[in-house]
């Protein structure tokens, strides 16, 4: 167990401490105090930006377009590292017991919010206790999508396919957004499904092309290239308004499936006991880059809508989403298995 002090000095209180105590009370702080204290202009050295989660997918897509952002913006050196394994606590637990000195970062999502209960006491971290929220950083919808040779053109016809035969419904793994949709799917309705999980994204999706399984539950950003390219085709779209990248998808409530409101959300945060100050600094910086049109573009060009809010906005939504889906999990008996 660590003898570092559970609460970080602040810049005002360790530089007086310093002044009073000399070399002695410099060598009494933690590495990472002193490193704050005696050092200038921050940062000055790369930053490594954890992604839970396998290259290529929706999260290392945006923690690497928001490295770029930051490297135009602020000429920061943002190294992505993906740490994949865990349903996304591998990585988690990684960062969590990192130094809080802002030189590491975590991507987080849904995933996450969904794990503090479908792995309560097990996922090697605490999302409220061992991580700092930095800012929230964009969301996107999920598609249901067949095979564009599949015979269901909207949900009415899946529901009655699933109902007359057992349809496979492939996802990016256990307790990702879309797992998680799916299930929420399944909870309102009724409608039976044969979870097919995969590791992550892609995979799921060269099945479905394949014809290896009958659907699948997506991030937008996965399946709009096929979707576009006439491989596969979109039949619903979660949350209140359709897709600015395919608005001729319509969404689940106009589809007669209310309730279904769920976003693949990004959001960046640090280990415990980051000193309030750099926090701030590194939540100006990405609320500022992502709010420039040049560099969200991109993020709009992949169904990603920029939400680029405060540590304090970030964190009420977080608690109001790891509630909401303690909820649904609770009562629809959802688990990993």
């Amino acid at each position: 167990m660590s003898s570092e002090p559970h609460y970080p000095l602040q810049d005002a209180q360790r530089r007086r401490l310093l002044g009073a105590l000399g070399a002695a009370g410099v060598c009494a702080l933690a590495p990472w105090e002193r490193a704050l204290a005696q050092k200038g202009a921050w940062p000055e050295r790369p930053i490594n930006y954890v992604v839970p989660f396998p290259p290529g997918g929706l999260t290392d897509v945006a923690a690497r377009q928001v490295g770029k952002a930051l490297a135009d913006a602020e000429r920061w050196n943002v190294v992505v590292e993906n740490k994949p394994g865990g349903s996304a606590n591998i990585g988690a637990a990684h960062v969590s017991n990192a130094a809080p000195d802002g030189y590491t970062w975590l991507a987080i999502t849904l995933s996450h919010a969904a794990n503090a209960t479908l792995f309560a006491g097990k996922a090697g971290y605490d999302l409220t206790r061992d991580l700092t929220p930095i800012a929230g950083l964009a969301s996107s919808p999920i598609m249901v999508v067949v095979n564009a040779k599949s015979n269901i053109k909207t949900m009415d016809d899946l529901a009655r396919a699933a109902k007359a035969k057992s349809l496979s419904a492939g996802s990016s793994g256990n307790g990702t957004p879309p797992h998680l949709t799916l299930a929420l799917y399944q909870k309102l309705t009724g409608v039976p499904l044969m979870h097919v999980p995969y590791k992550g994204g892609a995979p799921a999706i060269s099945d479905l092309l394949g014809n290896q399984v009958e659907m699948s539950f997506q991030n937008v950003n996965a399946v709009l290239p096929h979707i576009k390219s006439g491989k596969l085709k979109a039949i619903a779209v979660t949350g209140s308004k359709r897709s600015p990248v395919l608005p001729d998808v319509p969404t689940f409530a106009e589809a007669s499936v209310p309730g279904v409101d769920v976003y693949a959300w990004q959001a960046v945060v640090a280990p415990k006991n980051l000193p309030a100050d750099v926090r701030d600094k590194l939540s100006a910086a990405l609320t500022a880059a992502l709010k420039d049109p040049a560099i969200s573009k991109p993020f709009t060009d992949i169904g990603l809508e920029v939400v680029a809010n405060s540590p304090e906005a970030f964190t009420k939504f977080q608690q109001q989403e790891s509630a909401r889906w303690k909820q649904v999990i609770e009562t629809g008996g959802i688990s990993v298995q």
